[in-house]
C-alpha cells in the first residue's frame, strides 16, 4: 500500500494512506518521507500477537479466521467504519485491502468509487485451476469447488461479517469472498503474472496489475560496514526470516534458524527476534541482523528462508532468490505450492511439522540445485520487466475516467 500510495502521488493525486495495524506498526516516518499523509487507525490495538500464535496453532484456517475477527478487528470495527466514512467523504475514490468491507459499505452509502487490492489470488474463481487445497478434477468438478469454498466460508464467517452491512440498512450479499470482500469495480491483484497464469479467465472486476513494490529511493537503506564485509568473506548466505509473524513464536523461531544453518554448513543471516541474538552481532557463520529493507540484502544472498507472506515471496523471487517456505497458515501454504509448482522451491515445511534437522536437509537441496538456482535467475529478469505500481496506478485512472454506472 505504501507503493501504491507513492506510485499515485507521483502520478499528481493527493493521497491519505489509512493502516489498521495489527502489530501496533507505526508508518509515520516513513510516509512524512514521501510526503504522503498518515492516519492509524485506531491508534492502539490491543493484541497478544505471541499468546494468540500460541493458543492458535493448531486450529484450521476458518477457526484460526474466525479467532483474530474476533480479538482483532470486530472490537475496532466502528471506529474503522467512522474513519472509511469521513475518508469516503473527503476524497474522490477509497482504495482497499480487500477484506477491508468497512470501506466498501461507507463507499455504497456514499456512492463513490471504491477499488480493493488483493495480495494472495488463492480465492478468486478460476474453472481451469480448483480453490486451493481442493484437488484439480476438471473444469466441471472445479465449479463445484468453488462453491464449495463459498459456502464454507459462509458458514464459518457471514453471520459476524455481515452485521455492520446489514445494521446500515444494505441487502445481505449471497457470498462473502465475492460479494463482500472485493470490489465489483476494480480489484487490483497485486501479484505478479507469473504467478496466477489463468488470470484471463477471472471476472472483469479482477485485474492483475503486479508486485506492488516500493522504489530504490523509498528503500534507501545502505547495507552496514559489517554486514559488508559479512558478505565479502565467503559464499552467499542464507537469509532467515519469519517477517512480522516471528512475533508470534520469537525464541523458537531462533532456535529453528540457528540450529538448522548450522546443521547445513551454511553462512546465514538471520533476521533477529531475540535478546539472545542482538542485532548486529555474530556468531561464527551466522550474522544476526535487525529491521531493514529486504531486498537490498536478498540481492545478496543465495537462497531466502521465509513463511510464505506474498511480500516476501515475490521479493526473494524479484532477487533471484529460490526458497524455503515454512508456512504458519494456508495462504501461506499456497504460496509455498506455487514456488514449487514455478520450480523455485522444494514442497512447503509446514511449521506444525517442520524441526531444524528437515530445515536444514531442504537448504542443502536448494543450495545444490542448479536447476532451482537458475529458474531463479529466469524469473527474477521476468519480473524485473513488469511494474506492478505503474500498472496499477494506470487501471486506477482509467477506472476513474469510465462513465458512473446510473
Amino acid at each position: 500500500m505504501l507503493a501504491l500510495a507513492q506510485g499515485l502521488q507521483k502520478a499528481g493525486h493527493s493521497v491519505t494512506l489509512a493502516a489498521t495495524s495489527i502489530d501496533n506498526k507505526d508508518y509515520t516516518d516513513i510516509c512524512a518521507d514521501l510526503n504522503i499523509r498518515y492516519l492509524q487507525i485506531p491508534r492502539h490495538i490491543d493484541f497478544d500477537i505471541q499468546n494468540f500464535a500460541q493458543r492458535t496453532l493448531r486450529m484450521n484456517t476458518l477457526t484460526w479466521l474466525r479467532a483474530l475477527l474476533d480479538e482483532a478487528l470486530f472490537p475496532y470495527e466502528q471506529a474503522i467504519y467512522e474513519t472509511a466514512k469521513h475518508l469516503v467523504h473527503d476524497n474522490d475514490c477509497v482504495i482497499g485491502h480487500h477484506f477491508l468491507y468497512p470501506l466498501k459499505l461507507a463507499a455504497a452509502r456514499q456512492h463513490k468509487p471504491h477499488f480493493t487490492v488483493t495480495f494472495c489470488h488463492a480465492a478468486i474463481p478460476s474453472t481451469r485451476q480448483a480453490p486451493f487445497p481442493f484437488p484439480d478434477l476438471g473444469m466441471f468438478l472445479n465449479k463445484l469447488s468453488w462453491k464449495m469454498l463459498d459456502w464454507m466460508f459462509n458458514r464459518a464467517l457471514k453471520k459476524p461479517l455481515m452485521r455492520l452491512w446489514l445494521a446500515e440498512g444494505e441487502a445481505p450479499v449471497e457470498n462473502i469472498l465475492t460479494g463482500l470482500f472485493t470490489s465489483q469495480e476494480l480489484n487490483l491483484v497485486a501479484v505478479d503474472e507469473l504467478f496466477c497464469p489463468f488470470h484471463q479467465e477471472w471476472a472483469p472486476n479482477n485485474r492483475v496489475c503486479g508486485f506492488l513494490n516500493l522504489t530504490e529511493d523509498a528503500q534507501d537503506w545502505p547495507i552496514p560496514s559489517a554486514v559488508k564485509s559479512f558478505l565479502e568473506e565467503g559464499q552467499r548466505p542464507v537469509y532467515m526470516t519469519f517477517g512480522s509473524l516471528q512475533q508470534a513464536a520469537p525464541v523458537w523461531s531462533m532456535d529453528l534458524f540457528v540450529e538448522a544453518a548450522r546443521l547445513a554448513g551454511c553462512r546465514a543471516i538471520i533476521q533477529t527476534s531475540s535478546a539472545q541474538y542482538p542485532a548486529d552481532s555474530r556468531q561464527d557463520k551466522l550474522y544476526f541482523i535487525g529491521k531493514h529493507p529486504h531486498q537490498p540484502l536478498f540481492q545478496h544472498c543465495a537462497a531466502v528462508v521465509h513463511h510464505g507472506g506474498s511480500g516476501t515471496t515475490q521479493a526473494a523471487t524479484l532477487s533471484s532468490c529460490p526458497s524455503i517456505v515454512v508456512p504458519f497458515i494456508d495462504e501461506q501454504l499456497f504460496w509455498g505450492h506455487q514456488l514449487q509448482t514455478l520450480g523455485l522451491a522444494f514442497a512447503p515445511l509446514p511449521v506444525r511439522k517442520v524441526n531444524a534437522h528437515s530445515l536444514a536437509n531442504t537448504i542443502q537441496k536448494v543450495l545444490n540445485s542448479e536447476a532451482l538456482s537458475n529458474n531463479a535467475l529466469s524469473y527474477s529478469r521476468k519480473m524485473q520487466g513488469h511494474n506492478g505500481v505503474a500498472a496499477a496506478v494506470s487501471l486506477i485512472e482509467t477506472q476513474l475516467s469510465r462513465p458512473s454506472p446510473v
